[in-house]
């Protein structure tokens, strides 16, 4: 994790404090390379959570691989939620504990891929970014869906389209795989947007996920299951 990070980078008391913390920080990303120039270990970092959990648990995994997709190492965090569920703010309640699991995964990834917005975001800060900038490690923000903007590749694997919102380029759409749903790369921090796009493409291994993502995917889930089966343990 990056030195002294600011309390309110993790915790902040109300929405207004959360704004005002995200364009502290948008103001520090730096979207330019700066990571091996032939990155060798894949990270990917996803979370597992219930949007009405009463218990307001966040079920948190990060994944490294190496060049053939094989996993290096993988450390999970499941943790109450201090911050409400907030469209374009999730990165207050999901942060923190990936943050937690960082600090235990045993080998570092020279990049990281997050299932989630980076600067395809209505204030230019999602979750990748704030991931990348809480670590001080680069960061892609790998999204499935779309928060703000529009863009629509071409049909065949590799095709791009500008992710454009309010005059702006904001990221990139990508068709990772024929006949299925484009992904939304953006910026997190210490990427390029071109970089980013080559990575993720390059990880997909025929699938319109890329290798990481699935990863973390799968153990985030893994992490939410062995939860709940400790939970029924302890009620029987």
């Amino acid at each position: 994790m990056a030195t002294e990070t600011p309390p309110h980078w993790l915790h902040p008391r109300d929405i207004a404090q959360a704004r005002a913390a995200q364009a502290e920080m948008a103001a520090l990303l730096v979207a330019e390379d700066d990571l091996p120039s032939a990155p060798r270990r894949l990270g990917g970092a996803d979370v597992s959570n219930t949007r009405f959990d009463p218990a307001k648990l966040v079920h948190a995994a990060l994944v490294t691989l190496d060049a053939d997709g094989a996993v290096l190492a993988q450390a999970s965090e499941t943790r109450r939620a201090d911050f409400p569920y907030v469209p374009g703010y999730l990165g207050f309640r999901e942060v923190p504990a990936l943050a937690a699991a960082w600090s235990r995964l045993a080998v570092m990834p020279d990049v990281l891929l997050v299932d989630g917005q980076g600067t395809a975001h209505p204030r230019g800060f999602g979750m990748a970014c704030h991931l990348g900038l809480v670590l001080g490690v680069p960061t892609i923000g790998v999204a499935k869906s779309l928060l703000v903007g529009g863009g629509e590749p071409g049909p065949a694997p590799g095709d791009t389209a500008p992710l454009l919102w309010k005059g702006r380029r904001i990221g990139m759409a990508l068709r990772t795989r024929r006949g299925a749903k484009p992904l939304y790369v953006s910026i997190g921090h210490r990427v390029s947007l071109a970089t980013a796009v080559s990575i993720v493409l390059a990880a997909t291994g025929g699938r319109r996920l890329p290798r990481p993502i699935r990863a973390a995917h799968d153990a985030a889930n893994d992490a939410r299951r062995g939860c709940q089966a400790a939970e029924d343990l302890r009620s029987e």
